[in-house]
């Protein structure tokens, strides 16, 4: 039995590898069957029955359309979508234009750290399409201070303040528009589950951690101007109060990344941004710090997703697998601190913090334990992402 690190502590365990995908016992909540085969790639296949693509996924997506065209005929817009100027937000955004025939808002959320080129990818896109961009700039002085205060808090949630603000952003847009549905480009097929420990969504979390670390106050909410507030009650006041519903269509849609790279690339001019998620600079200084600090490989996680579903070589993975990536850019890296208005120095001493993961802090774990049941139903209903349930019920610790 050795030790391997899970969430950057040493933990007795046997270093295990998948016998199907490439995840190992560095992931949190990993387990094997008989055939060696890990309960992620089990979670995979219970979604690929649940969501399917090919004939039966174009069916449920034109049952999803048609019904959001009628809901919206009378409106500007019939849907939100989120972009960011990747290739997956880019990919979708083409799709809901010219493949599925509807009238979208494209938003983005910029919170100070967009990389040019997926700017750039932006503007031609929404440009080409037809679609108008609006771009939600946050307080520069809650953005930064939440990215501080989470290097300070020592969790892997190191985006977590980018990642409420997109989802707010988008409800915020949503509901001042008096749109009723947003899209969001995810796909377990390409992209996987992330455990539980590795990001946990919750914007109880975020504000009970920015009380205890941070020196900025954040805006209180206000229903077309979120910021970063979106926690239960605000998510319960938009999904159902309001009757925003969120859908992932991607979950239904063939998607393999080569041949949609060439696509966009073509139609839409899209360059690629360097790497996936690179959309975001900052990127660069998380997967740093989760490689050094967590042994957290964000890449296997995806990596393991493109596996599974024939789209990338387990060897290639393997070989991919525990490596410094290439974004990981000491030049980007020390830009990033110095847009935080920190010194190396600081950085250095928090990376020094002993890890820990969101249960060391006050969360809405106990009330989503609590209410498991109305979310599974939820997820059902589209009030949140299909994914959600499995996401904190049904992946890893």
């Amino acid at each position: 039995m050795e030790k391997v690190i899970v969430n950057g502590q040493p933990t007795e365990l046997e270093d295990i590898r998948c016998t199907r995908c490439v995840q190992n016992t560095s992931v949190p909540g990993i387990s094997f069957d008989k055939n060696g085969v890990c309960n992620f790639c089990a979670l995979h296949d219970k979604m690929d029955l649940m969501f399917p693509n090919g004939e039966a996924g174009k069916k449920k997506l034109n049952q999803i359309f048609d019904g959001l065209k009628k809901k919206g005929r009378k409106k500007k817009y019939d849907c939100v979508v989120g972009i960011s100027g990747g290739r997956d937000s880019t990919v979708l955004l083409r799709k809901v234009v010219k493949e599925w025939g509807l009238r979208p808002l494209a938003v983005h959320f910029n919170d100070g750290f967009d990389n040019p080129v997926a700017g750039e990818n932006m503007v031609n896109a929404c440009r080409i399409l037809g679609v108008e961009l609006r771009t939600i700039t946050s307080d520069w002085r809650e953005a930064k201070d939440l990215k501080i205060t989470f290097l300070k808090a020592s969790v892997p949630d190191l985006n977590l303040g980018t990642d409420i603000g997109i989802a707010s952003s988008l409800y915020s847009v949503a509901h001042k528009e008096g749109i009723k549905a947003i899209i969001i480009g995810q796909s377990f097929r390409t992209e996987g589950v992330k455990p539980l420990s590795w990001s946990f969504f919750d914007g109880d979390y975020l504000r009970n951690v920015q009380k205890q670390f941070g020196t900025v106050k954040l805006k209180p909410w206000k229903a077309d101007d979120a910021g970063f507030n979106l926690g239960l009650k605000e998510l319960f006041y938009y999904t159902v109060v309001k009757g925003i519903k969120t859908y992932t269509p991607m979950y239904y849609s063939d998607y393999i990344r080569d041949d949609q790279d060439e696509l966009i690339k073509k139609e839409l001019g899209w360059v690629y941004p360097g790497a996936h998620y690179f959309d975001d600079l900052y990127h660069s200084l998380i997967k740093n710090v989760h490689r050094i600090k967590f042994n957290i490989d964000l890449n296997m996680n995806s990596d393991s997703a493109l596996v599974r579903t024939g789209q990338m070589d387990r060897e290639k993975a393997i070989n991919r697998a525990g490596g410094i990536y290439q974004i990981e850019d000491p030049d980007v890296i020390r830009l990033c601190i110095k847009r935080l208005g920190i010194k190396q120095e600081d950085f250095n001493e928090y990376m020094k913090i002993p890890p820990k993961t969101f249960r060391d802090y006050p969360t809405s774990r106990k009330y989503m334990e609590l209410f498991k049941i109305p979310i599974w139903v939820a997820s059902r209903l589209n009030l949140v992402p299909k994914v959600a349930y499995d996401k904190y019920f049904n992946c890893g610790a």
